[in-house]
């Protein structure tokens, strides 16, 4: 990630999705590799483990990028910027995720029954997701931008790719800050969702946190890969609804039904491909109707 930031440092525009789709490859292909190094050092059980894990994680970030692409657009961001405040918030979410996996697993191993409560929690979210409506959120509005308003001094203009000014002498925070707040708490609330997922996998605290983070460091990239992209993926939510629905099923009859990690991510694997194949399908007459952007 350093070398990364301190190469994004030299350009002077922002990520292309030719870059952006080089950059995500790397990353896929680094995580296969610790994933083979898992296989080798812990063997083929904790391997498939860290692999099904993964794709929950990977798949399930997908859902953080239409937020993303809300939260920049709201505070009007530019496209140099953004690449800034996303290396910044993937830092800020490996930290409250391990807190967050750290906490889950403590209460799994002092209390087993919770795992109910995790499962039934996916279904709901799965439910949300499938049914719910997507509609225009406010982030100005929300608590946390109160909060920050009434602490600290904020600047309505940007300031290059910096989150705090000086203003008429005194120290303001700039939009882009803001932005990476609200960023950090969206992440945190998506991991309410995802972390519980990957308990239907492994508890092992090692696969859960690796398999986070190799999910959280090709996010930024996948953002500027996926961000024009959005609006042709418009089945996925359903793909991720789904795979959400499985895996609380999943965690509810473990105690009854053993679902081998191999069927389960074969059955993972088959509704992300379904369902992101549909959606290029149906989509790609519109594109060519309306021509590229």
């Amino acid at each position: 990630m350093t070398v990364d930031l301190a190469q994004f440092k030299r350009r002077d525009r922002a990520l292309s999705m030719r870059a952006a789709a080089r950059r995500s490859v790397i990353w896929i292909v680094l995580s296969l590799l610790f994933n083979l190094l898992v296989w080798k050092f812990r063997g083929p059980e904790k391997g498939l483990e860290f692999l099904t894990a993964y794709l929950i994680e990977y798949s399930l970030s997908v859902d953080n990028i239409f937020v993303f692409v809300l939260i920049f657009s709201y505070f009007s961001v530019p496209p140099i910027a953004q690449h800034r405040a996303l290396v910044w918030g993937i830092l800020g979410a490996l930290v409250m995720r391990g807190i967050v996996i750290w906490c889950g697993i403590a209460l799994v191993q002092r209390f087993n029954f919770i795992l109910y409560f995790f499962g039934i929690f996916l279904l709901v979210s799965a439910f949300r997701m499938f049914f719910g409506k997507t509609s225009p959120r406010d982030f100005g509005e929300s608590w946390v931008m109160r909060l920050c308003r009434r602490i600290f001094p904020i600047t309505s203009e940007f300031h290059g790719e910096h989150f705090k000014a000086r203003v008429d002498g005194r120290w303001m925070l700039t939009p882009l800050a803001l932005a990476l707040i609200v960023i950090d708490i969206m992440d945190l609330i998506f991991a309410v969702d995802s972390i519980p997922a990957v308990f239907a996998i492994t508890r092992d605290p090692f696969i859960v946190y690796t398999s986070n983070v190799c999910a959280i460091l090709g996010l930024r990239s996948l953002y500027f890969l996926l961000a024009n992209l959005i609006d042709r993926f418009i089945y996925l939510k359903t793909g991720l609804a789904l795979v959400l629905a499985f895996v609380g099923i999943k965690m509810i009859v473990a105690d009854f039904v053993h679902l081998p990690n191999g069927l389960s991510l074969a059955v993972i694997v088959l509704i992300l491909a379904v369902t992101i194949s549909i959606s290029m399908i149906v989509t790609k007459k519109t594109v060519a109707i309306e021509g590229p952007k």
